[in-house]
């Protein structure tokens, strides 16, 4: 292998570590969350600001979930705290660093600024595990 090809094969070999640890999220549109409340997905809604160091800490314990249970697949929906004013109201969000967490059309929890791995682990876990019961019709 020569020197350019040793560099190219590291650089691929960074870029792969990287993005598997990276959070994927996705900007809240109101025509998304409807989709994925409809097929029974868990849902977290991330009201978040970039300058906020409690958001960031959020963020690192997302991501130690996510690398810690790759199996366990979630979608993030981001509201910007700053450019947003509607859906902070929506949401009822008093500040950034609010979490909504939902699995269907159910709301399992709502936070502020909660940044304890073990807690937020435990409480998409929970979402995980629901069961909706089934209807009856009459």
């Amino acid at each position: 292998m020569n020197y350019l090809s040793k560099i190219v094969a590291l650089l691929l070999m960074a870029f792969i570590a990287t993005s598997a640890y990276a959070l994927e999220k996705t900007p809240f549109t109101q025509p998304a969350f409807e989709k994925l409340q409809a097929a029974g997905e868990v849902v977290l809604i991330d009201v978040y600001a970039s300058w906020c160091s409690t958001c960031a800490k959020q963020q690192k314990a997302l991501k130690q979930y996510r690398s810690a249970n790759p199996d366990k697949k979630f979608h993030i929906l981001e509201v910007d705290f700053d450019k947003d004013k509607d859906l902070v109201r929506q949401f009822r969000a008093p500040r950034q660093s609010t979490l909504l967490l939902y699995k269907g059309k159910d709301q399992f929890w709502f936070s502020v600024a909660e940044t304890r791995f073990e807690v937020i682990a435990a409480e998409i876990d929970k979402a995980f595990a629901f069961k909706p019961k089934e209807s009856k019709e009459y």
